[in-house]
């Protein structure tokens, strides 16, 4: 009998306890696919028609609140959430499923008749006596409705609950019953098996044993096995090989290939691709993530080895590749903005490249090892968090603009006059929503540019107009800090073809970090020369400067040198640089000799179509 028959005969007990285990799982899920899931949708359904209700019954008494402060809202937005209201209330008329929400849905029935006759006076009378019935009858009125409806919404959040821990409790027991009999069936299909394997696998071990004696050193071991099954012919070729690795061993030829394959190995240890090009930029090898994830075939030869690789992928070897030929050194990325998303057959996956020169004895760069690290995790983490600073950025947006509203009526006294110390209490929260306004358009301009979404509108400007826009949008700031400012700008400049409120932006973060960090009766100079191929823009301020360990995180996102004065988020630096990179610029700061610190950019000269 052969070998694999005698195997397949030793697991026929384990297969059958398998198969009993799949039958009793099969039926676990079947019974568990039958819980009451159903039932929860009604349940789901009322919490939200009650959230819905709450929200319109908000929206009404806020409504309210505006008319009485003298602003009018057309009939049909009032019709429109009564409305709104009814539908929802019908609604949940529909699906009451659970104990006493009958009594509550009549109860909130009643209310919103009583609510909704006392809002019909309200509308048919006078402003004075819109006041005293809002006090007195629409505000408590409201409340009582509100709680109504936050009845109906408990009564269905505790059901969805009671029927999740019984759906939690079944769950558990069969969880129970299916490891006892697994456990069972287990034992039993072990025990049959492991009798009819111990005599199978005797010769086998005779093998083992002689492959780790092998491969501890003692290259004269060999299995001694007899018969004529796969086990007896494994046996035999393994002697075959031993003999020839035992001749191959001892010549030179070996040891070089030894060393070989165990520098291939660690490569292919790496879980990241890695691949190995020539001075001509050619790969000459790669290791087995390469191969798998982004289809690198060397085996017909250098030439067609990138020919179903990914075009970024390409794109990406042939710069690193021309960066450490030139002599550069390593190539590092700058951020997330370096990296690469490709397909692979294992699904969309995020790369950040890099790269080594590969060294001879005499320091001569033979080739370029480019390594594309696997960060779809952490990218895909960073994406969550942008969308997360995005989504509360817009949250915010809609109550802060109602807030710096109401303050704008209080202080204009639309609803009536303020005391001297009102309107200064006012005046100073007016300054603090203006600041929380501008750290909200922060967060959205990070937003868009972390997401890609920033859109540049193009027009032409030469350089000095620029500075001059610059200037004078901050020269009353400037004055209120007591420095002044000037341009130094080389005449002739070639014109920009650039985004110039964009630019405005960039120049606005600058020079505002200048005022403030300038002492008083300082001197900002704002200036443009050419350069190559680019216009080369700097602000020069005479403060204390930035320490050289903090130089180059300056225009990260949320950093703030320490003992910098309060103010801001840390991302007025973060997005000039988004800024200026869109235009394909650089920006960068510069130490002064202690006379203070230039930030400097540059833009590219575009040749664009008229």
């Amino acid at each position: 009998m052969k070998f694999r028959e005698r195997l397949l005969l030793a697991m026929g007990p384990l297969l059958l306890a398998l198969c009993a285990v799949g039958v009793s799982g099969a039926f676990v899920a079947r019974t568990l696919a039958r819980q009451p899931s159903s039932m929860l949708s009604a349940n789901y359904r009322s919490v939200i028609t009650a959230e819905r209700m709450k929200e319109i019954l908000a929206g009404l008494d806020r409504s309210v609140l505006v008319l009485l402060s003298g602003n009018l809202e057309p009939p049909a937005a009032w019709h429109a959430k009564v409305t709104g209201f009814e539908s929802e209330l019908a609604v949940e008329g529909r699906i009451i499923t659970e104990p006493g929400e009958q009594e509550a849905y009549t109860h909130l029935c009643d209310c919103w008749t009583r609510y909704k006759t006392d809002l019909e006076r309200f509308f048919g009378a006078n402003s004075m006596e819109q006041r005293r019935l809002y006090l007195e009858v629409l505000s408590p009125q409201y409340a009582v409705v509100h709680a109504a409806a936050e009845t109906i919404l408990l009564i269905n959040q505790d059901a969805m609950t009671r029927k999740g821990e019984a759906t939690l409790r079944r769950g558990e027991r069969f969880e129970r019953w299916l490891l006892l009999t697994v456990l069972a069936v287990s034992l039993l299909g072990f025990l049959a098996t492991l009798s009819l394997t111990r005599r199978l696998l005797r010769p086998l071990s005779v093998v083992s044993e002689t492959v780790r004696r092998f491969g501890q050193g003692d290259v004269t071991a060999r299995a001694r096995v007899e018969g004529q099954d796969e086990i007896g012919l494994l046996a035999r070729e393994f002697n075959g090989l031993a003999d020839h690795l035992e001749r191959y061993r001892k010549s030179s030829l070996g040891e070089l290939l030894q060393a070989q394959q165990a520098s291939q190995a660690a490569i292919d240890g790496l879980p990241d691709p890695v691949i190995m090009l020539d001075p001509g930029g050619q790969p000459q090898g790669c290791n087995r993530a390469a191969t798998q994830l982004l289809a690198l075939d060397l085996e017909h030869g250098a030439d067609t080895a990138l020919s179903k690789v990914d075009t970024t992928i390409r794109a990406s070897l042939l710069r690193m590749h021309e960066s450490v030929r030139s002599g550069r050194g390593a190539y590092h990325p700058k951020g997330f903005e370096d990296a690469l998303r490709v397909d692979t057959p294992e699904g969309s996956r995020v790369y950040m490249p890099s790269a080594t020169p590969i060294r001879d004895d005499s320091e001569q760069i033979t080739g370029t090892a480019a390594v594309f690290q696997d960060i779809t995790r952490v990218f895909h983490f960073d994406e969550l968090k942008s969308d997360l600073v995005s989504t509360v950025a817009h949250e915010f947006r809609t109550p802060l603009t109602s807030l710096r509203m109401a303050i704008h009526l209080c202080l204009e006294n639309a609803v009536g006059p303020l005391t001297e110390k009102q309107a200064d209490l006012l005046t100073t929260c007016r300054e603090d929503c203006e600041r929380l306004q501008g750290m909200v358009d922060d967060l959205l301009d990070l937003s868009r540019l972390e997401s890609g979404r920033i859109e540049l509108h193009r027009r032409k400007i030469e350089p000095d107009a620029l500075l001059a826009m610059a200037v004078d949008a901050h020269r009353a700031a400037a004055e209120a800090a007591g420095v002044s400012l000037r341009v130094e700008c080389l005449p002739g400049l070639a014109e920009l073809f650039v985004d110039v409120d964009r630019l405005q932006l960039v120049f606005a973060n600058l020079v505002t970090n200048a005022i403030r960090y300038s002492p008083k009766g300082g001197e900002i100079v704002l200036g443009a020369q050419a350069g190559h191929e680019a216009i080369r823009f700097a602000v020069m301020d005479q403060g204390q400067g930035i320490a050289p360990e903090y130089r180059g995180a300056v225009f990260e996102k949320f950093f703030r040198v320490p003992g910098s004065p309060s103010g801001g988020a840390g991302l007025g630096l973060f997005i000039a640089r988004g800024i200026v990179v869109s235009h394909g610029g650089e920006i960068g700061a510069e130490d002064r000799g202690g006379q203070g610190t230039t930030f400097w950019f540059t833009l590219p000269l575009e040749v664009h179509r008229s």
